[in-house]
């Protein structure tokens, strides 16, 4: 496995790290972060997870200086607008959504106190309703406004708890005020929706939503659906009425989707108009919770993906068994930038505990990533 290393964390503390985040900073730099997890990782007053670490790199991810930690901020994302870093999340696993704003790229930050300073929707205390949920997931600017998934967790049951919202402003107020920001109606998966040809799931749910439009200009919320023992499937609601009102169609609500079962971020090219996702996909119908290979997939129109090439597999030398089992290259978060792709991947290799609780953030560039995708591009896919 190549890249450059931003953090490793030693199995004996029982922390993990998650939530890998990444944007070039107005000033130029490379800005990432990370958040932790585990039954060590520091926690705050309602004994949550909640810290998160922010890196700087100004030599375009060849070093990484740790820059600052912040407390009350979890799965979260890194964007820009409008000459300002800005970071969009929640204060702690399952909180309130909040969001800070830094004026100097980075090293210091807004502290969202109420919502006149970004505290943008309160959270219940622990895991009393509600309870929000996202990832490090695409921030979109459509028509004058920007939007952002996330989910609100009822009650905190993983899975089947998860109601599907998005939030949006528009592009010219203040950011940090919380009346300014419109929420959707949330949306849960009914199971009366799945499809009869499928199994009986596990736990069904939908979660982490990459909200996109179309070729034709609709929004819609892109999720990842928890379907095991079924993979590689996701789901797409419509957002409507400038993202106050989510829905879901069954008759063609379901896609196919390489690592679908995974938390993946997708992002239209500007150059190709192509859909770009890196993602998880599963190539043993024994393990539905394969993440050691990651790959680069494409689609033209968001509903049909085919998977462009191999960006990372195992070279731990474990046999395939224990590499199923122990290997993760997964959360990605990635950007454009100029002719390549910058990602940062939550990795669990070398020593991890197993696939999920990573012991590494991993930096990585793919040069000229468009050399891969003339074939799709040109197929009418």
């Amino acid at each position: 496995m190549h890249g450059v290393e931003l953090r490793y964390q030693p199995e004996r503390t029982r922390t993990y790290l998650g939530s890998p985040s990444i944007v070039r900073a107005p000033d130029g730099a490379l800005v990432a972060s990370h958040d932790y997890y585990g039954a060590g990782c520091p926690r705050n007053h309602e004994r949550e997870e909640a810290l998160l670490s922010l890196y700087r790199s100004e030599d375009d991810g060849r070093t990484w200086l740790p820059v600052t930690h912040l407390m009350n901020a979890y799965w979260s994302t890194l964007f820009t607008h409008r000459g300002a870093l800005y970071l969009l999340g929640v204060s702690q696993q399952y909180g309130s959504i909040v969001i800070r704003r830094s004026l100097d790229s980075g090293f210091t930050w807004t502290h969202p106190a109420d919502e006149h300073s970004g505290l943008l929707r309160r959270g219940g205390f622990y895991h009393d309703n509600p309870n929000y949920h996202g990832a490090p997931v695409p921030i979109l600017i459509h028509r004058g406004r920007l939007y952002r998934a996330f989910e609100d967790c009822d009650r905190a049951v993983w899975g089947r708890g998860f109601r599907s919202l998005v939030l949006s402003v528009p592009e010219d107020a203040d950011l940090l005020e919380a009346g300014h920001w419109t929420q959707s109606n949330a949306v849960a998966l009914d199971p009366a929706w799945l499809p009869p040809s499928w199994p009986a799931l596990e736990n069904p749910g939908w979660l982490e939503g990459n909200v996109l439009t179309d070729p034709q200009g609709r929004l819609w919320n892109i999720l990842r659906v928890h379907s095991r023992p079924l993979v590689d499937r996701a789901a797409m609601l419509r957002v409507e009425d400038d993202g106050r009102r989510l829905a879901f169609d069954p008759a063609d609500g379901f896609i196919d989707f390489p690592g679908g079962m995974t938390k993946f971020t997708i992002r239209r090219d500007p150059s190709t108009g192509l859909y770009l996702t890196l993602c998880n996909p599963h190539t043993d119908p024994a393990a539905p919770a394969q993440r050691n290979i990651l790959a680069l997939a494409a689609s033209a129109d968001l509903r049909s993906w085919r998977v462009v090439r191999r960006l990372i597999e195992d070279d731990s030398g474990l046999p395939w068994e224990l590499s199923v089992r122990l290997t993760g290259f997964q959360y990605v978060d990635w950007q454009f930038d100029g002719d390549d792709l910058i990602y940062l991947v939550r990795t669990a290799h070398r020593g991890a505990r197993n696939y999920h609780d990573a012991n590494r953030i991993v930096f990585h560039r793919l040069p000229r990533f468009r050399t891969d995708l003339p074939s799709l591009a040109g197929n009418g896919q």
